[in-house]
């Protein structure tokens, strides 16, 4: 089925590429297209907008094309020096940034040769193509991980009628604030009191992805106490005629315990998803939602636990399944909200 909408999905990193690009060497592209979108009656404020430039830049492009038509979108002769590392020094640095490495500008300067611009110059060259920000840690993957995924579509598949399936995972609190950047007075940096001895909860969650209902514990991270998740589960679904619980490949999921506990509750399915692949698990996105909800805030131990409790607590199914957003999952079939029902 074709989807509704497509989105442009750039990597990190490329769309500060592509504006330099409109502004480059495509910058002549770019300005048949202000002519174009003017000509559909835009305003050149909305083009400008569009195109990630000023208005006037928009209303001389247009005011040039009027009076010469198209030769007044070329260039025009410049006076002054040539400029100092043109697109030669650019494409040198854009095939240094694509190496791995932590690239300063003395660093870039002497892999370069030392090439005779000011850091200045060298500056605005590397800002041409580049930006300066933190890299992202990803998970490796799993070399297996298609095949996995298939095993655990094909099982959810042969699950009876009105089975529940839920995504399960585990994370950890403390009592030492997890800091998240958010808008402060830029008359004074916020300051945060550590509790000075740190304290640590695991937080046990599984969601139904059908219906968004969410069940948790908070514990220790050990195979009992992600037993008596499995309880709660039990409980909260009594007329399920299969339970499918999806989760990491953990330790605690293969104790001896799991596995005779799992013996003794045959409506219990444990699966097992792709190692290394925590993006394919929906409640990793309800953890996130978590760790913003409590960050920046120094409080007591027994504070810090109303706190996790309170999420839970406050927030609705329908709120928790767009949090979760489980149609992003590889492991759920295509329709897979038709073909599972909830059976509480």
């Amino acid at each position: 089925m074709r989807p509704v909408s497509v989105f442009a999905n750039v990597p990190e990193g490329q769309i500060e590429q592509l504006r330099g690009e409109l502004h480059g060497r495509w910058r002549q592209a770019t300005r048949a297209v202000m002519v174009l979108l003017s000509v559909q009656g835009l305003a050149p404020v909305q083009v400008a907008a569009l195109l990630d430039c000023h208005p006037a830049t928009v209303r001389r492009r247009i005011g040039r094309f009027n009076a010469e038509g198209l030769t007044g979108l070329a260039d025009r002769p410049r006076s002054g020096r040539p400029r100092i590392g043109g697109r030669r020094l650019t494409a040198r640095i854009t095939a240094l940034l694509a190496r791995p490495g932590c690239w300063t500008l003395p660093k870039i300067r002497q892999y370069l040769g030392y090439p005779q611009v000011s850091m200045r110059t060298l500056y605005r060259r590397v800002a041409l193509v580049a930006i300066w920000r933190r890299p992202k840690l990803t998970a490796r993957g799993d070399p297996d991980h298609d095949h996995v995924v298939a095993g655990v579509m094909a099982r959810l598949l042969d699950l009876p009628r009105r089975a529940v399936v839920l995504a399960e995972d585990e994370t950890h609190l403390n009592l030492l604030p997890h800091v998240r950047a958010s808008w402060t007075l830029r008359t004074a940096r916020p300051h945060i009191v550590t509790p000075g001895t740190n304290r640590q909860v695991t937080v046990f969650g599984a969601i139904d992805v059908t219906t968004g209902r969410c069940v948790y514990r908070l514990g220790r991270r050990c195979a009992a106490d992600f037993i008596l998740l499995l309880d709660q589960v039990l409980a909260v679904f009594p007329l399920a005629p299969a339970i499918a619980v999806i989760c990491d490949n953990d330790s605690i999921h293969h104790a001896r315990a799991v596995t005779r506990y799992l013996q003794e509750h045959p409506r219990l399915h444990l699966l097992y998803g792709a190692r290394y692949s925590p993006h394919d698990n929906p409640a990793e996105r309800i953890w996130a939602a978590l760790k913003n909800h409590v960050a920046d805030t120094a409080v007591s131990w027994p504070a810090r636990l109303r706190q996790i409790h309170g999420f839970f607590r406050t927030r609705s199914p329908d709120q928790m399944l767009a949090t979760a957003a489980p149609w992003t999952s590889p492991w759920l079939p295509p329709g897979y909200e038709q073909n599972f029902w909830n059976a509480a």
